[in-house]
Order: C-alpha cells, then structure tokens, then sequence
C-alpha cells in the first residue's frame, strides 16, 4: 500500500508518494523563475531517494527551472540514486524542444563527462 504525504508552498507542491522506495514529485503548471527557489528546497529535502518527476502538469518551462532539472539529473547521478521523468504534458516536451532539448536528452545531459 501507497503511503501519501503532501507538501504545500507558494509556488508549488509536492506529492511524495512512498511506493517500492521511489518518491514521484509533482511538478507545478508553470516551471518559470519563481518556482525554481522552492523546487531546489524540495529536490534537496528528497536528495538520497529515488524519484520520479511527474511532468503531467506542467504548461511552461523557463530557462532557470530547465537549469534546476538538469542539476537534479546530475546529482542524482553522481549519487548513484535514480531519477526519472513520469508522464511528460505536451507542453513540457514542447518547451523542451525549444531549448533544444528532449526528456531522453534531458536525462542525458545529466551524464557526468
């Protein structure tokens, strides 16, 4: 059985979802310059779980979020920890593209060089 906690701040909220050790974290509507302060608090308070971004939601993406995402890839990474992408919206693989991006190459850019 699932267990649910729900997290509520200004600009967003979490869903930690305690399923087979994987935490799913619901992404907000809009990723833009005033929700990456509050998605860096709560990457870091999850840091050492694995976790699924659940992107199902989300509308827009901004230049500082994509760089908050790419940090989490990268730090869940270099920790050994899984992270994954679940359930895109249209909107957020859009707005990946127009950053040049996909959520494969997203994942990618994660890989330390």
């Amino acid at each position: 059985m699932a267990r649910k906690k729900r997290v509520e701040t200004p600009e967003a909220a979490v869903e930690a979802v305690s399923q087979e050790e994987s935490m799913t974290v619901e992404l907000p509507a809009h990723l833009g310059l005033n929700a990456a302060a509050p998605l860096v608090e709560q990457l870091l308070s999850l840091r050492g779980k694995a976790i699924v971004l659940d992107a199902s939601k989300v509308e827009s993406v901004g230049g500082q979020r994509l760089q908050v995402l790419l940090s989490a890839v990268a730090t869940w990474k270099a920790d050994g920890i899984a992270l994954s992408f679940g359930e895109p919206s249209p909107a957020f693989e859009e707005d990946l593209g127009h950053l040049g991006l996909s959520v494969a190459t997203l994942m990618d850019k994660g890989q330390l060089q």
